[in-house]
């Protein structure tokens, strides 16, 4: 009777262990799904073939989970007025990542957040090439002003 009550305590036992198993199982594969489900991040930058720092600032994006293509032109000027850049705003280059565009050496923080929270925006812009920002050499002096734009017009983003 003791090797009896025995083996059936260890069958339980083994039982338990094969549910945690599968639980286990189930919420990995659960993780992987959701993260697969991901959308690709894969975004097209426009620069002038004499910029250097453009390829940096897609370097910086890669290593961010972004799948950077980077075309070289000399029709910067046109591809802006066409994805309703303001001249105000202008950066060093011009993104387009789905139907959003990001102008100049925008922070990853500020395309996540325009991305998340902000379906409206066309685009957001961090003009000229301010020393310190993704892809630029120097440090950073002051915190960056990042604007939204969209139907001609331009205002604060955010700050980083």
């Amino acid at each position: 009777m003791q090797g009896l009550l025995s083996a059936t305590h260890d069958a339980r036992k083994d039982t338990q262990m094969l549910r945690l198993i599968s639980a286990l199982g189930l919420l990995l594969m659960a993780i992987a799904g959701a993260n697969a489900a991901e959308p690709a991040r894969k975004a097209t930058l426009y620069k002038s073939p004499q910029c250097s720092c453009c390829e940096e600032y897609a370097k910086y994006l890669r290593g961010n989970g972004f799948e950077v293509k980077v075309v070289a032109t000399h029709d910067l000027a046109l591809i802006r007025r066409d994805n309703g850049v303001p001249t105000a705003v202008e950066g060093c280059h011009t993104m387009l990542l789905g139907d959003r565009v990001i102008e100049g050496h925008v922070p990853v923080s500020a395309i996540n957040l325009l991305l998340e929270k902000h379906p409206q925006v066309r685009g957001i812009s961090l003009p000229g090439m301010p020393q310190g920002s993704p892809g630029m050499t120097g440090r950073k002096t002051a915190p960056f002003t990042i604007y939204s734009f969209g139907d001609g017009s331009h205002k604060v983003f955010a700050t980083d």
